[in-house]
């Protein structure tokens, strides 16, 4: 038996052992929530002797600073070092490592969310298209939510077997087995590791932990691309026809980056680098994360090395629109996608008891209203939340609303989510108004109940007379589907917009495709709303945002890949980009629906694609990772930054040169003048594609009434064979403006077969 006093003496031991484990457990707990993840850029070639793997030094390294971090992924192509979760002192002292280039802390991007193909002339693909049958060799890698495997967009029918050297898989997890791959989809991968580490497991009950699309936006892209061609496609009866993708005969192949709570750069990059090892010949994302300088830029470096190996990069340009400056993906290696309308439209209109009648859009397909006017009532008057007018959750009071439509102001939460909060307090119907921020933008929805979206105009008409008619009614009538809508296309309000503020020496976007209710496959797990409590379940969705547009210049790109084969991805985005069309045909400008003005090539770029020109450009500009070098020299990045980037040793540039950004190959012209004015000289080399011919060329530029001088030297360039290069200098000189200050104009050279041009943006600072 014990005595008291050592029983009393063995219990303090125990409570002292246990605080001491309690306290250690709080200290581990506190240094695990201050850990983030790093991406470690090292030096390949400074591997020390006495490791005989890379994977093995890095493991060293990383214990040298931390005792508890463990490599989440090594990285060994694309770019070379790993990743792992660090504190910032951790990372801190990791820098000051001998062989350790860069140590940039994860980012977080986000997701950038049938008619198309008659729109943009490829309802002919075979005939525009001479070898897009060799399209079936051609392989399409989308990074993005993953891939509904059974939508008949990814039926293999026709199709001969998998190219050959294709090293991708199909990755088994829970709710989808290896089979759910064949020779249209043929590869499923998920990447997950930088997700978990951040933000812990995945939740199955919510989300497969596999490549399964759980969301709908990867199904959407990745058969936007390249789906095959679909008979009887439409959403709850919109838009219905024949869906396909834009190379309906290439290969896909998925890679799940994209989770519930985002999309993780550690991610990201490890499955770029899957993806290219597997043999991908275009990467899509339809992705990003704000702007960065470009080694800091996960998505920048991957794709600078997918490059590098012939493979072109498509991203979208963002929705951050139509803001100036707003732009992701901005990377000249990268191709910059922004987004405009198509000729269709799903019209919805909304009449009011005074007689006015007002046109919307809706997808709603459901019990219509009564035709009968109904009872009409402002959210703002029907609610006791200061938030009410924008129909957030349980802020509508059900016995003011009952058996009413309800207008509800755009804004904050979700489009749909607005008519769940109306239906579930007893409301009929809804009108949703756009706001300033939106202006008369519209984009269609699946509603869940009678309703529809109108413009700002609309909207602010329909609140005054809510307000002040004794009696308010309003009924709503769908019209369905309706083609040939003009102008078109437009720029979407919501597009984000140049300049390149990392250099605003390369314009971007570089190009604006279809964005806006585009028709494709979508997940069989959600609604066509996105929403939890939308029970509907549809194979077709139609959505808008430049993460549709993304998809289509990556399988536009595809079928140029078929069509030449020996073409680099600077050749690809420059016969895209100078084939592009910036006007209607009777000769004004494409209009940005944000101002009702024409668009500037701040907002277009190049312009709107035009594939049936881009098959047969002409000329090109080319660009080979060595000129992409000497940008990186001229943008003043240091020899850790380009090593980092490029994997080329850490005396790139050379002291004995002049680099100019002006230099860069680009098929566009951004030209920034101080307040002053001032004089600016662009040198390009264009490579002719096509037959022999004289080409001559016109530029011009101005900011408003006052003219930019452009000169170009020599005037007049002759070709006598395919794959001659020919060089000219621009001259652009201007007089004082104020700063902020644009000015546009363009640059183009025709022959008698073709005409190659390119837009010309000029900024005074």
């Amino acid at each position: 038996m014990w005595r008291h006093g050592e029983k009393c003496v063995i219990l303090a031991v125990a409570a002292v052992a246990l605080v001491a484990v309690a306290t250690a457990t709080a200290v581990a707990a506190v240094r695990d929530h201050e850990r983030r993840t790093y991406i470690v850029h090292m030096s390949r070639s400074a591997k020390p002797n006495d490791f005989v793997e890379h994977g093995e030094w890095y493991a060293a390294s990383l214990q040298s600073v931390s005792d508890a971090a463990t490599v989440l992924y090594t990285y060994d192509t694309l770019v070379h070092g790993y990743s792992a979760r660090l504190t910032r002192a951790e990372a801190e002292a990791l820098e000051s490592q001998p062989g350790v280039l860069l140590v940039n802390p994860e980012v977080r991007y986000e997701l950038h969310t049938t008619r198309t193909p008659e729109f943009l002339g490829l309802d002919r693909t075979d005939a525009l298209f001479p070898q897009s049958n060799t399209g079936s060799d051609v392989i399409v890698g989308v990074l993005d939510t993953g891939v509904w495997p059974e939508r008949p967009s990814y039926d293999d029918a026709g199709l001969g077997p998998v190219p050959a050297g294709w090293k991708g898989k199909c990755e088994e997890g829970n709710d989808f087995n290896a089979s759910a791959c064949n020779k249209k989809l043929i590869g499923a991968r998920f990447f997950l590791t930088g997700y978990e580490a951040a933000k812990g497991p995945v939740d199955t009950s919510k989300e497969s932990r596999s490549p399964r699309d759980n969301d709908g936006h990867g199904t959407h892209t990745s058969s936007t691309a390249a789906g095959s061609a679909v008979r009887g496609a439409d959403l709850l009866g919109y838009a219905a026809g024949t869906a396909k993708g834009m190379a309906p005969h290439a290969r896909v192949a998925t890679y799940k980056v994209c989770w519930v709570g985002g999309c993780f750069s550690s991610d990201i990059l490890k499955a770029m680098e899957v993806a290219v090892n597997d043999g991908v010949d275009v990467l899509s994302l339809s992705l990003g994360g704000g702007t960065a300088d470009y080694y800091r830029d996960s998505i920048a470096v991957g794709a600078y090395s997918a490059m590098e190996r012939g493979i072109f990069v498509s991203c979208s340009a963002g929705n951050a629109g139509p803001g100036s400056a707003t732009l992701s993906n901005g990377a000249p290696w990268i191709t910059t996608v922004g987004a405009g309308t198509l000729d269709r439209d799903f019209p919805a209109h909304v009449v009011l008891g005074n007689g006015k009648n007002y046109s919307g859009v809706s997808l709603y397909s459901g019990k219509q209203l009564p035709t009968t006017p109904v009872p009409f009532i402002y959210a703002g008057n029907a609610s006791n939340s200061s938030m009410g007018a924008l129909c957030m959750s349980g802020s509508l009071i059900p016995e003011k609303v009952a058996g009413k439509i309800v207008l509800c102001d755009r804004g904050t939460n979700a489009r749909v989510q607005k008519g769940f909060v109306v239906k579930d307090a007893g409301g009929a119907g809804m009108v949703l108004a756009n706001t300033a921020a939106n202006g008369e933008e519209l984009v269609a929805d699946a509603h869940v109940l009678p309703g529809a979206g109108v413009g700002q105009k609309a909207g602010d008409t329909m609140r005054a007379y809510a307000l002040s008619d004794p009696n308010p009614t309003a009924s709503i009538v769908f019209a369905g589907t309706q083609v040939g809508i003009q102008p078109s296309p437009v720029v979407a309000a919501f597009s984000s917009r140049g300049p390149n503020t990392v250099t605003p020496g390369i314009l971007k976007p570089d190009l604006i495709a279809p964005g806006v209710n585009i028709l494709a496959a979508w997940s069989g797990s959600v609604g066509p709303s996105g929403l939890a409590g939308d029970n509907r379940r549809v194979g077709f969705n139609i959505i808008s945002g430049t993460s549709m547009s993304c998809p289509h210049v990556s399988g536009l790109a595809a079928l140029l890949r078929a069509a030449h084969q020996d073409w680099s991805p600077a050749a690809i985005r420059s016969a895209l980009m100078t084939t592009s069309y910036n006007g209607y045909p009777n000769g004004n400008g494409i209009l940005d629906v944000a101002t009702g003005l024409p668009a500037t090539p701040l907002d277009v770029g190049a312009g709107h694609v035009d594939p049936s020109k881009a098959v047969d450009p002409g000329l090109v500009y080319d660009i080979t990772a060595g000129d992409y070098v000497d940008f990186l020299c001229a943008i003043n990045y240091g020899p850790m930054q380009i090593a980092a980037l490029t994997k080329h040793t850490t005396d790139a540039c050379s002291a004995n040169r002049t680099y100019a950004v002006t230099a860069l190959n680009y098929p566009s012209f951004s030209v920034t003048f101080p307040a002053t004015g001032g004089t600016e000289k662009h040198t390009r080399t264009v490579t002719n594609v096509g037959q022999p011919g004289t080409y001559k060329v016109t530029a011009s530029a101005a900011a408003g009434s006052t003219p930019v001088t452009v000169s170009v030297e020599p005037s007049m360039l002759t070709f006598t064979k395919s794959g001659e290069k020919q060089s000219y200098t621009v001259s652009f000189a201007a007089a004082a403006m104020p700063s902020g200050t644009n000015g546009f104009g363009r640059l183009v050279w025709s022959s008698d077969h073709h005409v190659v041009s390119s837009p010309i943006a000029v900024t005074w600072t």
